[in-house]
């Protein structure tokens, strides 16, 4: 039938189908057949076909199938079935894509395109008519109330008295429903009828909208909500969600107020229709488990709690950019006007009250962002003292002196935290008295007794001028000078109602006032948040606005103005050389750090699984400490005797080999390599050097020389003549792998073959260079015996062994303070860098005698800064931290949990190739399949942008780029580790299903 009345030559797979019988026709063109069931009107089948072409027709760039009529130009056709029952069928085009409910994530661009896509749908259907669009059916949103009458069929009381609420919250709007017009809409945009497209790297788009099955004449509000029930179910963050919803419906097809305000109480009315219907299916069908099964997620939802009835109108209205409330504007304009004129709520003028700023960007308080000391708390402004008056606050500021667990949104230090204050502050002496800035009635007054909370505090209800009514709130008070305010008592404008309270009684806070301004209370109650997540402050700027006016100042003389990231961007571009890159497709501006996370601008935290440069972790109190100190004192060089230097000589020797014994001290790892160099040529009369492929020593003319992996680079110097390389002992992707037990001899015997090659171009071996563990190569592990076998090859060739130890040393792999050790080798040369100074410049090399005694006989060698007082002391305290706070042994202990959840992820992922590391030095290749070995780069890429969007840095490393690289400060604990494992997991599933 398919060719003869539609002339396709396909082969036919059946397809899911609730009612009607869907096949999929695969051809040339891919298309799907439906066959109707029985008893099916023409009409509905009409009216779809109908539909979709007028979508096409007048929005091509919503889509939606296109619908192939017969070779006589029908819509559809009929056909009797194997009864002879005749049965409606039709053909359409098949969509690309997965379906929404399979993809991930539902991004909040995602979740824009859904809503443009809806908006630009409902924009065209809005001029669709057809007769059967005026039916009367159970999913018409305006019908609803139906389940009123059938509320009984919950049974548990507490569900069916929630299913009852929503119900009155539905009735509440119905009027204003009625009044909208009926035009018509898809009315059924559920998860599994829209298809997503994307690779690895391309962004995601909506590729198909299909299933018009439900179609009916409804308000266009009602599409929305009943789309928007669907998109918060199971969302991390249902708010953030139907947010990029309604902002994506609004740019394509603007709505008003009023409709915004429907969609909270009809998409949760969505939600108990279907819990609803579906019991009452149940019922009917008691042996179908699927059909409750089905209602787990709205009751969650509904249960949760995880959506503010109270404020998600307000907070629609302005991701639209709308007023958040009806008077919004209003009183904006209002306080505007007066300003000037309300009495001064300090009892003094503040137009020249200095500002001072607690911002991250600004300010070192608290010294742990995750917890700051009651000291801290009581001196937090103190730079200005009592006797210089009143000193305020920011308002709009991002801080980090907020540290209880209530600022933390999420599971992990590193999640989402309130950062941003919502008022502004008036420091001033406790016991200063506070006034109302105008008439005003006591709405609420509170002792909140909790440490860091208000204290003493009091809400006020204003009107302005045309009775428009808004908030005020002043925290920290003493709450016995509040103690007789009643609720409903008028305050005259300039009287004083309150004190300042002293830290005893004011959550702990240096005495200030904390003033904020609300145009309502709606869903804060009594609660209201002072501080603010930075990525909502869309909304709370707008129902928390800046309460300058009230204190008769500028508004841009107390808003905090944050240094601008992109600005930040633009200015290094042009100031800077291209080649110097940044991390991420969306680079990240970090401006604090604490152990093992870094904050951006606006306080967001950021687990750092990275940066190996931190060793014993970011902005560490004790390195801070020795830094101040020895710069208070003198810092100076090495031609002058000093007892750091000693004292730093002897630390680092206690951990080496005792044939290793002499120091010299450099400013960093490449300066530490050149002098390698120097010291392996005086040694050995050699130039010659060995290196693995894809090794990196640094980027000065010397050490690049050495470094395959600059030198082969795109642009690159070339391989230098008297620079043999040799394969990287990968018994991974290497030729010679870990089934083979004699691969670390095969290895070692190409160091042979490359001394072969020094000789045959007349040539004298210096030595053999390479990073004990290969970290740009791919964070390897060479087979055990290798090195061994190479350090007899080249010192029998006169040549001297040099180990690259500056990713790999120091306690970081957990069992072996260096990497040498588990090779069970002893190098003749060791280099040190990076982490030994903990971010401060410094390398270090070590030697034997012989050898120092050989570069002796040459010129002088002197490093300017190498070796400084404070390098000296800089390098002894952070070699004493691992020891003192047995970073070692939580390396072991963190990597194990690290690699043992890394091995789980390794069992459940078929684009995980490897997984290979010691303690806190890690390695994980992507490829597109285990049996494949492919490279995964772009997998890589994908997954490194998706951690850093997930608050977790990450690298990627390897010949081609494709080994994820974990190589946090030693400091990282469990909630770090699972962290890691728990959001890696969630990317990799989004990989695979963007592989798919």
């Amino acid at each position: 039938m398919l060719h003869q009345v539609w002339g396709v030559e396909a082969n036919l797979t059946p397809l899911v189908g609730e009612q009607d019988l869907n096949i999929l026709a695969i051809g040339e063109q891919d298309y799907v057949l439906k066959v109707m069931r029985v008893g099916c009107e023409s009409d509905f089948v009409d009216m779809q076909c109908r539909a979709f072409d007028h979508i096409r027709e007048n929005v091509p760039s919503v889509p939606v199938p296109a619908i192939i009529k017969t070779k006589t130009g029908e819509l559809y056709t009929t056909a009797p079935d194997e009864n002879g029952v005749p049965r409606i069928v039709w053909l359409m085009q098949k969509m690309t894509g997965k379906t929404y409910a399979k993809w991930r994530p539902h991004s909040s661009d995602l979740l824009q395109d859904v809503g443009a896509n809806l908006g630009a749908m409902d924009k065209a259907l809005a001029s669709f008519e057809h007769p059967f669009l005026q039916r009367s059916f159970k999913w018409n949103l305006t019908e609803s109330i139906w389940i009123s009458n059938e509320a009984d069929v919950i049974v548990d009381p507490i569900r069916r008295r929630l299913i009852e609420e929503i119900v009155l919250d539905f009735r509440a709007v119905k009027p204003s429903l009625d009044m909208l017009p009926n035009v018509a809409i898809h009315n059924d945009l559920n998860d599994y009828n829209i298809l997503v497209d994307g690779d690895i790297d391309t962004t995601a788009r909506i590729s198909g909208i299909v299933d018009l099955g439900d179609m009916c004449a409804s308000p266009r509000i009602c599409d929305l909500a009943i789309a928007g029930a669907y998109m918060v179910l199971d969302h991390p963050d249902p708010e953030l969600a139907l947010c990029a919803l309604v902002t994506g419906y609004h740019a394509t097809y603007p709505l008003n107020a009023d409709e915004i305000d429907m969609i909270w109480p009809l998409l949760r009315m969505r939600l108990a229709v279907s819990i609803v219907n579906s019991t009452l299916m149940a019922m009917e069908n008691p042996a179908d488990p699927y059909v409750v099964i089905s209602q787990r997620p709205a009751w969650e939802f509904l249960h949760g709690n995880r959506v503010n009835g109270g404020l998600i109108g307000a907070r629609l209205r302005a991701a639209c950019d709308l007023p958040v409330t009806k008077y919004a504007s209003e009183i904006l304009s209002w306080l505007d006007n007066e300003r000037g004129k309300f009495a001064p709520i300090l009892g003094v003028d503040l137009s020249a009250a200095p500002m001072v700023s607690l911002a991250v960007e600004r300010s070192t308080t608290p010294e742990n962002p995750f917890e700051i000391t009651a000291n801290e708390a009581t001196e937090i402004g103190s730079e200005c003292a009592p006797e210089d008056g009143i000193w305020l606050g920011y308002y709009g500021e991002p801080r980090l002196i907020y540290t209880d667990q209530a600022f933390r949104n999420g599971r992990w230090k590193a999640s989402d935290r309130r950062t941003v204050h919502l008022g502004i502050d008036g420091f001033a002496r406790a016991g200063t008295m506070v006034h109302t800035p105008l008439l005003a009635t006591v709405e609420f007054t509170d002792n909140r007794t909790g440490y860091l909370d208000y204290g003493g505090m009091v809400i006020l209800r204003h009107q302005t001028s045309a009775k428009q009514v808004f908030f005020t709130l002043y925290g920290h008070l003493d709450p016995a000078s509040i103690a007789g305010l009643e609720v409903g008592q008028s305050i005259q404008k300039g009287d004083s109602f309150a004190r300042l309270g002293d830290p005893s009684v004011n959550g702990g806070w240096n005495p200030h006032i904390h003033f904020q301004l609300a145009q309502d209370t709606g869903g804060m109650g009594h609660d209201w948040p002072g501080v603010a997540n930075p990525d909502e402050m869309f909304f709370w700027r707008k129902y928390c606005p800046n309460p300058a006016a009230l204190m008769n100042l500028p508004d841009e003389y107390t808003a905090y103005v944050p240094t601008d990231k992109s600005e930040i961007q633009k200015e290094r571009t042009s100031k800077f050389g291209n080649n110097l890159k940044l991390s991420y497709a969306d680079p990240v501006m970090f401006l604090r750090g604490w152990k093992h996370h870094m904050f951006d601008e606006w306080g967001r935290p950021y687990l750092d699984s990275y940066n190996n440069v931190p060793h014993v972790g970011h902005a560490h109190p004790r390195i801070q400490a020795v830094a101040a100190d020895q710069l208070k004192r003198m810092n100076s060089n090495t031609r002058y005797l000093h007892p750091a230097q000693i004292a730093f000589a002897d630390k680092i020797l206690e951990k080496m080999p005792k044939t290793l014994s002499v120091c010299y001290f450099v400013n960093s790892g490449t300066e530490a390599n050149e002098l390698a160099l120097l010291l392996a040529r005086a040694h050995s009369g050699g130039k010659d050097m060995i290196t693995p492929d894809h090794g990196y020593h640094g980027n000065t003319t010397g050490a690049i020389s050495i470094s395959a992996y600059k030198f082969n680079a795109k642009g690159g110097m070339g391989q230098p003549d008297w620079v043999q390389v040799v394969d990287v002992a990968d018994d991974y992707r290497g030729q010679f792998r870990r089934e083979d037990p004699d691969r670390a001899a095969k290895y070692a015997s190409l160091v042979g073959d490359a001394i072969d090659a020094v000789d045959a171009r007349g040539g004298v071996l210096a030595g053999f260079i390479a990073e004990t563990f290969p970290s740009v190569g791919g964070q390897i592990i060479p087979p055990k015996g290798y090195l061994a076998a190479v350090y007899r090859r080249i010192r029998a060739a006169g040549g001297v062994c040099i180990a690259d130890e500056v990713q790999t040393g120091l306690g970081r792999l957990g069992d072996f303070y260096f990497a040498f050790e588990e090779q069970e080798v002893v190098p003749d040369i060791v280099v040190l860098g990076k982490p030994i100074g903990n971010g401060h410049p410094l390398g270090v090399l070590v030697t034997t005698r012989e050898i120092a005694d050989s570069f002796d006989q040459g010129p002088e060698y002197f490093s300017t800064f190498g070796g400084s007082t404070l390098s000296c002391r800089m390098g002894k305290e952070v070699l004493d931290i691992v020891d003192h706070e047995n970073l070692m042994e939580n390396a072991r202990i963190m990597g194990g949990e690290l690699l043992d959840g890394l091995h789980k992820l390794y069992d459940k992922y078929d684009i995980i190739g490897d997984v290979r590391g010691y303690g806190l030095f890690i390695g994980v290749e992507l490829v597109e399949s285990k049996a494949s070995r492919k490279a995964g780069t772009l997998i890589a890429n994908y997954v490194i942008n998706r951690m850093r969007e997930n608050r977790i840095l990450m690298g990627s490393e390897g010949q081609f780029d494709n080994v994820l690289k974990i190589r946090p400060p030693l400091t990282i604990d469990l909630d770090g580790v699972e962290m890691i494992l728990t959001v890696l997991d969630q990317v990799l599933e989004e990989a695979v299903i963007r592989l798919g």
